[in-house]
C-alpha cells in the first residue's frame, strides 16, 4: 500500500493521531484511504491498524456509544457521529479519589509564591465551584495539604524576570559534569516538558541554553536589563529532546522489560527481536549520555553500537558494582567514606539520562 511514515510509531504517537483522526474523519464522510493515509503522513495499512482500534472508543461500552467507524477497502465511513456530539455527553461525575486529587492540587499551585494575582483568583474561584459540584467528595481534600519548595521560588523569580525584561544570575548544577557553575542569563520563556524549565540566552555561553529549575542552586534577578539575540523559539511539542539527522548513531537491544525505552526516547527504528525485545537505533549529539540508560536497564538491555560507548558502559557498570560490594564490606566497619564516595559513581538509580544530554553542552 501506499505511503511512507514520516517517524518511527510508538504508542504515544498512534493515540496522538487517532485523536486526530477521529476529527477528521467526522469532517470527511466517505474518506478515501489513500488521501486520509496522505494526509498523516502514515501507510495504508497503519491507518487500516487504526481503523480496527477506533470501534473500541467511545463515550461508554454502551451500545450505540463506541464509534461505528468501517472500511470497504476504498473509502472510510462513520454510520453514528453524533456518538460524539455534545448531546451525547453526559454530565462529568467526580469520584471521591479523583475530586480528593483535583482540589488538593488546585490548592497546592494556588499557593505558588510566582502566580499572578489574576490567575490566582481565578484559580480559586474555580476551586471553590469544584468543591461545590464535588459535595460530600471533597471532604477529604480539606485534611490534605501540598507544601512547594524551592522550585515554586526559583520559578516566580523566573517569571518575575521575563515580565519585567531583566537579567538572572543563577547558580546551576549540571549532572552530566557533577558541577555548580555560575552564570548569567537572559530569560526568553518557561516550557514544562515533564519538569519546568527556563529556555534563556546564556552569557558565559553566548548560546541559547535550557535549564531545569530544580537544578537551579541559587537565584537573583539583576538590575541589568535582559536582552537576548533574536532566536526562532522551537516547537516543543514533540519533547525537550529532538535528535538531529547529523548526530551520531546508536543501536540498543533490550529485552521484554525494556521495550518502554521506544517509548521515551525519540528513535529512528525499533524492529522486533524473537525474544519479545526490540532493537532500538536512535540518534543523539551525546552518546556517552546514554550509559545511564544501560545502566538503568541492566539485564533488560544492552548497547550494541558504537563498540566504544558499549565498552564505556561495561565498565561502568563494572565500577558501580565494585563500588556496592565495597559499600557491603564497609558497612560492618561503619565506613561511612565509602559509602559517601560510592554515591558518585553513576549507578543504576540514575533516571534523567535524556534530559541530562541538553545540558552537557553548559
Amino acid at each position: 500500500m501506499a505511503g511512507k511514515p514520516v517517524r518511527p510509531v510508538n504508542a504515544i504517537d498512534q493515540t496522538r493521531r487517532m485523536l486526530s483522526l477521529v476529527t477528521y474523519l467526522r469532517e470527511r464522510p466517505g474518506a478515501r484511504i489513500e488521501d486520509v493515509a496522505r494526509a498523516f503522513g502514515i501507510t495504508e495499512d497503519e491507518l487500516v491498524s487504526d481503523l480496527d482500534v477506533l470501534p473500541m472508543c467511545g463515550t461508554s461500552f454502551r451500545g450505540g456509544d463506541l464509534l461505528d467507524i468501517d472500511t470497504d477497502g476504498e473509502r472510510i465511513w462513520w454510520h453514528n457521529p453524533a456518538a460524539l456530539g455534545a448531546d451525547a455527553a453526559e454530565p462529568l461525575r467526580l469520584a471521591a479519589d479523583e475530586a480528593t486529587a483535583l482540589l488538593v492540587a488546585a490548592r497546592a499551585v494556588a499557593t505558588l509564591p510566582g502566580l499572578r494575582e489574576s490567575d490566582r483568583q481565578a484559580l480559586l474561584r474555580a476551586t471553590a465551584k469544584v468543591e461545590t459540584s464535588a459535595g460530600e467528595a471533597a471532604g477529604a481534600s480539606s485534611r490534605l495539604s501540598v507544601t512547594f519548595e524551592s522550585e515554586g521560588g526559583v520559578f516566580a523569580d523566573v517569571d518575575r524576570a521575563i515580565s519585567e525584561r531583566r537579567r538572572l544570575w543563577i547558580r546551576y548544577y549540571s549532572p552530566a559534569r557533577d558541577e555548580v557553575t555560575e552564570r548569567e542569563i537572559d530569560p526568553i520563556r518557561l516550557v514544562s516538558v515533564g519538569h519546568t524549565y527556563v529556555e534563556a540566552w546564556c552569557r558565559r555561553s553566548e548560546a541559547r541554553r535550557t535549564f531545569r529549575l530544580d537544578r537551579v542552586a541559587e537565584i537573583r534577578i539583576l538590575d541589568e536589563p535582559s536582552a537576548p539575540p533574536e532566536v526562532e523559539l522551537r516547537d516543543l511539542s514533540e519533547g525537550l529532546v529532538q535528535p538531529a539527522a547529523e548526530d551520531p548513531e546508536v543501536v540498543v537491544e533490550v529485552g521484554p522489560g525494556g521495550r518502554w525505552v521506544a517509548e521515551y526516547y525519540p528513535h529512528d527504528s525499533a524492529d522486533e527481536l524473537p525474544d519479545g525485545g526490540l532493537r532500538i537505533t536512535l540518534r543523539t549529539p551525546d552518546p556517552a549520555s546514554l550509559r545511564r540508560l544501560a545502566l538503568r536497564l541492566g539485564r533488560d538491555g544492552r548497547i550494541v553500537s558504537p563498540s566504544a560507548l558499549a565498552d564505556s558502559a561495561r565498565r561502568a557498570a563494572g565500577e558501580a558494582l565494585a563500588a556496592y560490594d565495597g559499600m557491603e564490606a564497609a558497612g560492618a566497619r561503619g565506613g561511612a567514606e565509602t559509602v559517601a564516595g560510592a554515591g558518585a559513581v553513576d549507578g543504576p538509580g540514575a533516571v534523567d539520562g535524556q534530559h541530562d544530554r541538553q545540558e552537557r553542552a553548559l
